[in-house]
């Protein structure tokens, strides 16, 4: 709550400059959020360019963007699957790996990207709002069921909790076949095997930010090999 000097509250017109507002770090994060949004906004449009693209990370969602060169890898995964995939129709789903969409989606368009944050309801139907605290609510995303051939995920937080609740969301929407690749930190590794199968890989998703955790990937084939296929 923002705090003034208690004489200058009786008489306001008496405020100076010398009188002092302080808000508190949490609404001054929350403030400084949304002008670097509105500013990010700005640029936006005054260079032309699709405003989804400029979003900033949202730290209290756990939002680390990835760089390009990891952008360009998971993209590269999605075609190579899919290339190598005999079905009419590959699908593909994204959680909460917001910053990697647009470059899947330029190898599959009907990619959908399954997030929190409602800021990318501006893809349209390629977007679905989800929440991993509902994983265990019984007809929670029922309509997804056994539809992806290919999951990439980062979960939004390192611990045993989050990890299982994104494993039953994972395993109810990915086809019995398909496949998963999960980004997330070193310290993930059990409970990634245990909840969803997946083994530690040789990828190493980095980050526009450097991050105090070590991030490592995971699947259920061998996605090393894939990424070392010729696109």
């Amino acid at each position: 709550m923002a705090t003034v000097k208690s004489e200058s509250m009786d008489h306001p017109e008496d405020l100076s400059d010398d009188d002092t507002c302080v808000l508190p770090a949490d609404t001054m994060l929350i403030l400084q959020q949304f002008l670097q949004e509105k500013a990010a906004q700005q640029r936006c449009e005054e260079a032309n360019v699709e405003p989804v693209g400029c979003f900033e990370e949202n730290w209290q969602l756990s939002q680390f963007w990835y760089n390009e060169q990891t952008k360009q890898k998971l993209a590269l995964v999605v075609r190579n699957l899919q290339h190598s995939d005999a079905s009419d129709k590959f699908n593909v789903a994204l959680l909460s790996a917001p910053s990697a969409y647009k470059h899947v989606a330029r190898e599959n368009n009907h990619a959908i990207l399954f997030e929190f944050d409602e800021r990318f309801t501006a893809y349209g139907e390629n977007f679905q709002q989800y929440d991993y605290n509902k994983a265990c609510d019984p007809e929670y995303l029922d309509k997804f069921a056994n539809h992806f051939d290919l999951v990439i995920a980062d979960p939004p937080f390192l611990s045993e909790e989050c990890i299982e609740k994104m494993g039953v969301i994972i395993k109810k929407i990915v086809k019995q076949s398909g496949k998963i690749v999960l980004c997330s930190g070193a310290v993930v590794e059990d409970w990634a095997k245990q909840h969803l199968g997946v083994s530690l890989c040789q990828f190493r998703p980095e980050h526009e930010r450097n991050l105090g955790n070590e991030f490592r990937s995971y699947a259920n084939f061998d996605l090393d090999s894939i990424l070392n296929k010729e696109s």
